[in-house]
């Protein structure tokens, strides 16, 4: 059985790097952040999981920036497993907890490239599990994603929930990786659950996005669909780079912890600075909920057969990236997002505006 635990999902303050040394800025803010955090937290039901946020240990640089992707890819992105899932797994070891995290990375097979890539550590430092974004901020992120190289991925990992939305079992849950953008797509947090997640780490959002309420009523209505807990923590204060003195909350806050009911656990708006989001998870009672319930374990009744109709039919074009770097964002405005609009009118899904 598994004893109800505190989540920690760290709200820092973040700096934009220049190159894969400024990393270390970051990495020493978190383990104080951490500190704080887990030992304030455990007061009352022990820390067991941490969840960092998307951006927290290299910012977002080269999406503010438009950078050159491969520039980037070199000089910026780091490996997984590497000397900074080595800094976050003495973190793991030192507070016994799974850490859940985010990092630019390279894949070893792709020279010059590099993707957006959540991670799971254990409590021994390991890295557990690895999940390559698959909604990566489209107008404006540069990550290369598994669509992106679409047969090539398919070759190597298989066309399977394992291969595009991972989840690892462990002592204290089922988790998976559902981040930022990934989490405006329903589809990602349901192909997550039935591939059995119970814990689902779902950061960052940006402003404003966060303080027109998407984040938040995202988030509830993926853990309340799916039955799954959602560890939403946002970043901090945005400095563009180390040397930086002009912080911008460019987040909004708004960070959460939702159950497996949608309802809040834990709740943080503040972001000017550096915090922390908490709250209880009780995964027992997640299982006793889905294994009880006559209504509400809503993934029970789905009609699969009549579902997969509306995606029979390609929208978005696969395999963009699997002869090229990534657009930049004026490219991608006049070759990708201006033609799927199109697209969708030629269909006559979407109507043309009367104005």
């Amino acid at each position: 059985m598994i004893k109800p635990f505190t989540a920690v999902g760290l709200v820092p303050t973040i700096r934009g790097i220049r190159s894969r040394k400024d990393i270390k800025n970051n990495l020493e803010h978190l383990k104080h952040l951490v500190k704080a955090a887990s030992w304030l937290s455990g007061l009352s039901i022990p820390v067991r999981l941490i969840a960092i946020p998307e951006g927290a240990l290299q910012a977002f640089n080269d999406e503010v920036l438009d950078m050159d992707h491969v520039k980037f890819a070199r000089e910026c992105a780091i490996d997984i497993p590497g000397e900074e899932t080595e800094e976050i797994g003495k973190l793991a070891r030192e507070w016994d907890c799974y850490i859940m995290a985010q990092a630019k990375a390279r894949h070893p097979d792709w020279k010059d490239r590099f993707f957006n890539v959540g991670f799971i550590v254990d409590p021994k430092g390991k890295v557990i599990l690895k999940h390559y974004k698959v909604v990566p901020l489209w107008p404006v992120e540069h990550s290369v994603c598994p669509h992106d190289v679409y047969d090539w991925w398919v070759k190597k990992y298989g066309r399977n929930l394992q291969a595009f939305w991972p989840v690892v079992d462990t002592e204290i849950g089922r988790m998976g990786i559902m981040m930022a953008n990934e989490g405006s797509y329903p589809e990602n947090a349901r192909a997550l659950a039935m591939n059995g997640a119970e814990i689902v780490y779902r950061a960052s959002y940006p402003h404003p996005g966060t303080g027109n309420d998407y984040f938040e009523i995202q988030s509830a209505a993926r853990a309340l669909d799916n039955n799954m807990y959602i560890v939403a923590p946002n970043v901090g204060t945005y400095f563009l780079f180390p040397e930086d003195q002009t912080p911008i909350d460019t987040f909004g806050g708004r960070s959460y912890i939702f159950n497996y009911r949608g309802q809040k656990v834990g709740k943080l708006e503040y972001s000017g600075g550096s915090s922390y989001v908490a709250g209880v998870i009780d995964v027992e009672a997640l299982r006793d909920h889905r294994a009880r319930a006559k209504w509400d374990n809503w993934m029970k009744d789905l009609r699969t057969e009549i579902y997969s109709i509306p995606y029979e039919t390609p929208i978005y074009p696969k395999n963009l990236y699997l002869k090229r770097e990534p657009m930049k964002h004026a490219e991608y405005f006049e070759k990708v997002t201006k033609k799927q609009i199109a697209l969708m009118q030629k269909r006559k899904i979407w109507k043309k505006p009367g104005r």
